[in-house]
């Protein structure tokens, strides 16, 4: 039984994903949590106001560098930029200056809210196979601009990009796990069809000459993945449960199956339109995408082509051509030469490739329904409202940063970075059943700059007391407008 479980164990398809330095707990709930675990209500009051000041002044910082993203942003907006930007009258070279400085606002923000450029490797998964969506996608790179991205990743080099970095970007954040549960006749009866396709292309010793262009996951890889028992990274592996790995038989076609695929919890894409030298487009897409699986993640690729058929439609195709032509040997081998019957079977053979036409025709729009519909469900918003929410995001973050590292500090007096990194992380998991990457530089950087940790000679960290660090950080505008409010209104 032992060694049963062991084969099986090995069998299973698992993936590691890098995790992210994401802080996944909501503010208001970080702060309440900690203030609780605080002893005296008079230094949890403390503790709770000085959340709300290096609240608003981590807000104040970015105020500036958001206005000025927002603005360069509403000259390259694809619905009204290119309008803003023939008022402006600037040169060509100009707007190529401005478009520059938008990205680099762009992926500074991306990083602030610790979003991670998509890899080759991650991209590759999703060709190499399916999960709800079982349509060959692919995209139409003609469609796209290839300058933008280019010259950009030439003046700001990033290690292990994608194939694709110079047409369009994926940015990934989050993970999570989706599973759904259902009969999938069709996917089964698809999966049955494209493995007899397989065999006998093996057997033919054809397969080299239909080989897909995607490229496949290095099995090393896999068996890195497998072979790994350490602790800590036991919760970035996922098991993958597909119809492609499962052993399929006339009697699973009717029963219910359970398939299983890690999600990326938030995608954004960025990239422009090609266009004609005598009439550019500079407009900047930039779409949000949530809960996107894997197995799926072609359903974000900008400018996709018409989707392909699936093996049911190379079957249905090619039973038809076959009752087609047995139907019409037939009758010519019992047909006379009357005229007459010599048009019923060109008839014949014409309606059946009409008909065959249409069929691929009412296919393809379906399955472009079926894209159009998932994308509708799956995209949160894109453009300036995408940017809000990026800039949203990246002052929560940076917030909750600051307080739990401040608060280990607080609570643990005196730490070195590793100290302080581990005690954020604990912290994280035992109060709030959480896993964190957390980044204790970026931490460490925003408290000192603030004012209100020290470094003694051999490199260890320690707060200031509650009151002196609000005293340190002093009354901000937000408080005075509210104090403000309030004298008003009891006058």
């Amino acid at each position: 039984m032992a060694d049963s479980s062991l084969e099986r164990a090995k069998k299973k398809e698992v993936i590691r994903i890098e995790r992210e330095s994401v802080i996944p707990i909501l503010k208001p709930r970080l702060f309440i949590s900690l203030a609780n675990l605080i002893k005296r209500s008079s230094d949890r009051e403390e503790f709770l106001k000085l959340c709300k000041r290096i609240e608003y002044t981590i807000r104040a910082w970015y105020l500036l560098q958001f206005e000025d993203m927002m603005q360069l942003y509403s000259l390259f907006d694809p619905v009204s930029g290119a309008q803003k930007l023939e008022q402006q009258g600037l040169t060509s070279k100009e707007i190529d200056v401005l478009e520059q400085n938008f990205l680099t606002y762009l992926f500074e923000v991306m990083k602030k809210s610790n979003f991670k450029i998509a890899t080759d490797d991650e991209i590759n998964v999703a060709l190499s196979g399916q999960y709800l969506l079982n349509l060959p996608i692919s995209v139409n790179e003609s469609k796209l601009d290839n300058k933008l991205l280019r010259k950009y990743f030439e003046a700001h080099p990033y290690n292990n990009l994608p194939d694709f970095h110079e047409k369009y970007i994926i940015f990934r954040r989050g993970t999570g796990l989706d599973q759904t549960t259902g009969y999938f006749i069709l996917e089964k009866v698809d999966m049955l069809i494209a493995r007899f396709w397989a065999f006998l292309l093996r057997t033919l010793r054809l397969e080299k000459l239909v080989a897909r262009h995607g490229k496949k996951l290095d099995p090393k890889k896999d068996d890195e993945i497998n072979s790994s028992s350490n602790e800590a990274h036991q919760e970035d592996v996922y098991e993958r449960l597909r119809l492609e790995n499962m052993p399929l038989s006339s009697g699973s076609l009717l029963s219910k199956t359970t398939i299983q695929e890690p999600t990326f919890d938030r995608i954004i894409v960025v990239y422009r339109r090609a266009s004609s030298n005598s009439k550019p487009d500079r407009g900047i897409f930039v779409k949000h995408f949530r809960n996107i699986p894997m197995a799926d993640m072609e359903i974000v690729l900008p400018e996709k082509k018409n989707p392909g058929l699936t093996p049911m439609d190379w079957v249905k195709f090619l039973g038809s051509a076959i009752v087609g032509l047995v139907a019409v040997v037939s009758s010519l081998q019992t047909a006379t030469t009357d005229l007459r019957v010599i048009g019923a079977v060109l008839s014949t053979i014409v309606g059946y490739c009409v008909k065959t036409y249409f069929t691929f025709q009412q296919n393809l729009t379906a399955y472009q329904d079926m894209i159009t519909q998932s994308m509708y469900e799956k995209q949160l918003d894109s453009g300036r409202g995408t940017l809000l929410h990026l800039c949203d995001d990246v002052i929560q973050q940076e917030v909750k940063e600051v307080v739990i590292s401040f608060f280990i500090l607080m609570e643990q007096g005196k730490a070195t970075r590793q100290e302080l990194d581990q005690g954020c992380e604990e912290l994280i998991k035992e109060e709030f059943n959480e896993s964190c990457n957390f980044d204790v530089d970026d931490a460490v950087h925003k408290l000192e700059k603030l004012g209100i940790v020290t470094r003694d000679p051999i490199g260890r960290y320690q707060c200031v007391g509650l009151k002196r660090a609000s005293e340190i950080i002093g009354a901000t505008t937000e408080e005075i407008v509210i104090k403000a409010k309030q004298g008003n209104m009891s006058s």
